[in-house]
Parts: structure tokens; C-alpha cells; sequence
């Protein structure tokens, strides 16, 4: 599990040290740098699992591209140079990563401290120790390797951006776990272990402990009596997906039940999958839910967070918030496995600024900075005032 990220003129920040708890809320304006954020990990673990002995970091990759090293330094602040730091429980890693030319699609690590969680680091650059996963691997690698570089694997990403209804879907390698940036591996993994015994940490006593089973009772919370099943196409390495929206009904295409359910699938498989302790990273988990489905799947990621599944989540859903909130409230979640971090940016503001709003017990934000969440009330104001005026 994920406790900090650090970064230094990467994208729009000089220097950001962020916490992050089981569950992550990143919440802001657009253009504020939530996205930088989960793309500062997501750089790390797209290089660990497409560049296993790489040593320097891919900034174009399956699941992101970003273009060159002039996109991703600090315009402001930056030259050549970025660093990201990342910390478990037990160990922490800073990469200092350089590229001479600011047209180059990758860049070189230049210092790499890593060592266990508290102590001081070991600079490991300069050592012939070869690097896997972007860490130090063999005998005389730094305590903590290892388990660092556990987590840059494991980790999942949903991104915006998610597969809707298609015809067809591929057919991967049974050892794929994850659901893929675009939710576009889920009929794949439901093919190969549909019907093998889901994860006990999130099982629901509404429906068999088979993950197909599992996932369609979730499913149910969203879209009542909703049913999946998943073909073979004939001599070729894909697969068809059906749902239904009723038991007595057949299976339908895709195509035929709404964008929202194709949108969703990624959401609820990907902690069905997830082991204990893992990351997933997940931007905009509302889109295409009414806000009734956008509370209850804060309320979900608030579930997952409490069984030891980590959860970073980018949203502008006031909803999303609300049904963490009221998780929080009826005890499913402490609140000290839940942070808020919220950032704005003002016109000629060189750097976004953080604020990280707490919240008690009861799920009562105990800081409500101007522009959080608060447009419905702006704009009931706003309605009243017409009101009087009429």
C-alpha cells in the first residue's frame, strides 16, 4: 500500500508532498493537476511492468502516453530534471530522472535513494547492482526493493476514457488480473475465471462466492437484475459480452443497455480482482451513473479501502463524496483511512495549492475551502436571489 508521493518539478508542481490514506480522494477544478498526480505513479508502473530492466522511464506506454520530456518538466520551475518519490509502509524510493534533450520520449534515471521506510536512504546509482522494476535487484540491493517494487507491479489503472459497448473484446493470457486502463480486459478475466471462487474480502452474501456471481450481485446494486455472460468467438482470439437487465429476459448486446453498465464493469471488477494491500487508481468512477449509482459507488470504494484494497480516486462528484461520507458515518470506514486532498489554481498562479480538508466521525468535512463541492449551493443561492428579485 501507497503512504506518500512526492514530486519535484514534474508537470505543473515545483514540490508536492502528498499523503495518501486506503482511500484517496483527489478533487479540484479541472486543469489543477489531479491528473498529474495518479500520471507521476502511473509513469512508474507503466515503465516496471513494458520495461522490466529498463532504466530509464517510459513516458509513452499502453496504458498512457505523454508525449515528450518538455510535457512532463515544470515549465516554470524546471530545467532537465524531475523527481518522484513513493513510499510504502515498509520502504521508500526517490528517482531523480533527467533527460538531455527535452524532445526525448523517455529519461534516464540520474540518483535513485531508496531504503527502508524511516531510515536514510541508500544512493544506489553508481553501483553495478542492475535495476528491475526502475529498482535495484540482486544481492546487494537496498532493503526494500523488493517490496517496492511489488507495488509498481500490482498496481491497476481505470482511466477516464473507458471502453464502451463493442461487438467483440480480446482474449488474453489467463494470468491476466488486471482490467486493462480502458476496462477492456474484464471479459477476458470473467472468461478465464468466472466461475472460480471470488476473493473472500469483499464477498457479498446476496449470490454464490463465484466471481462472475459476485460481480453481477454488485452489478445488481446499479442496474437491478442485471446478468453477464461472456463467449468464445469460433477460430479467433476474442470474446462477445451479453447482459441482461432481467432474469426472465435474454441476453442483449452491449450496444442494447445503456452506456453505463460497460462503464461500471472496470469500476467493480478491478477491486474483485485486486489482492489484499494493492493499489488501483481510478479517474472519474461516476461517468454515466445517475447520482443515486454515483453515492453508492463512493460507497463502494469506501468498502473496498476497509478490506485492505487501496483506493485512489480522481472525481468531480459531489455524490461520489457524499456516499463516502455517509460510509464514514455509519462506521464502515475510519475516518483516519480517508483523505481528502483538494487543489486549486488561480490565474497566475505558478503552482496549483493544496488544501486537505478532515473529516470527522459523523462524515462532517470540518473545512469546506470556497470552490469544494459547493456549486449546487451557489447555484440554489444564486436561484433564490432571482427569486426575491422577481
Amino acid at each position: 500500500m501507497l503512504t506518500e508521493l512526492d514530486l519535484t518539478t514534474f508537470k505543473c508542481f515545483s514540490r508536492l508532498t502528498l499523503p495518501l490514506a486506503p482511500l484517496t480522494i483527489l478533487s479540484g477544478r479541472n486543469s489543477s493537476g489531479k491528473s498529474s498526480i495518479l500520471q507521476s505513479i502511473l509513469l512508474l508502473h507503466q515503465t516496471a511492468v513494458e520495461s522490466e530492466w529498463s532504466e530509464e522511464l517510459r513516458l509513452n506506454g499502453r496504458m498512457m502516453a505523454l508525449g515528450t520530456a518538455r510535457d512532463v518538466v515544470d515549465k516554470v520551475h524546471g530545467h532537465l530534471d524531475f523527481s518522484i518519490g513513493l513510499s510504502t509502509r515498509e520502504a521508500t524510493a526517490r528517482w531523480t530522472f533527467r533527460s538531455e534533450d527535452r524532445a526525448a520520449l523517455s529519461a534516464k534515471i540520474r540518483q535513485l535513494d531508496v531504503g527502508p521506510r524511516g531510515a536514510p536512504p541508500e544512493v544506489s546509482m553508481g553501483s553495478d547492482e542492475p535495476k528491475r522494476y526502475l529498482l535495484p535487484h540482486g544481492p546487494g540491493a537496498p532493503p526494500g526493493s523488493a517490496s517496492l517494487a511489488e507495488a509498481l507491479q500490482s498496481i491497476q489503472y481505470v482511466s477516464a476514457e473507458r471502453m464502451g459497448p463493442r461487438e467483440t473484446y480480446p482474449l488474453l493470457e489467463p494470468t491476466v488480473r488486471a482490467v486493462g486502463a480502458r476496462g477492456e480486459n474484464v471479459p477476458s478475466i470473467l472468461y478465464w475465471l468466472g466461475d472460480e471462487a471470488a476473493a473472500p474480502r469483499l464477498l457479498t452474501d446476496r449470490a454464490p462466492p463465484t466471481l462472475r456471481r459476485q460481480l453481477e450481485a454488485r452489478m445488481g446494486d446499479f442496474f437491478p437484475g442485471c446478468g453477464l455472460d461472456v463467449q468464445l468467438v469460433p477460430m479467433a482470439n476474442q470474446l462477445t459480452l451479453a447482459l441482461r437487465m432481467d432474469s426472465a429476459t435474454s441476453f442483449h448486446r452491449p450496444q442494447h443497455v445503456g452506456f453505463g453498465l460497460t462503464q461500471t464493469l472496470p469500476i467493480l471488477m478491478a477491486p474483485l480482482v485486486a489482492r489484499e494491500g494493492e493499489t488501483i487508481l481510478l479517474e472519474n468512477p461516476e461517468i454515466h451513473l445517475h447520482p443515486s449509482g454515483q453515492s453508492q459507488i463512493g460507497r463502494f470504494l469506501a468498502e473496498v479501502a476497509s478490506k485492505g484494497t487501496q483506493v485512489l480516486v480522481e472525481t468531480h462528484s459531489d455524490h461520489v463524496l457524499n456516499g463516502i461520507r455517509r460510509a464514514v458515518r455509519d462506521g464502515l470506514l475510519p475516518p483516519d483511512q480517508l483523505a481528502i486532498h483538494f487543489l486549486s489554481r488561480t490565474e497566475g498562479q505558478s503552482a496549483p495549492a493544496l488544501l486537505t480538508p478532515r473529516i470527522d466521525r459523523r462524515g462532517r468535512i470540518e473545512q469546506w475551502p470556497d470552490g469544494f463541492f459547493d456549486q449546487l449551493d451557489r447555484d440554489l443561492m444564486e436561484l433564490a436571489d432571482w427569486g426575491e428579485d422577481g
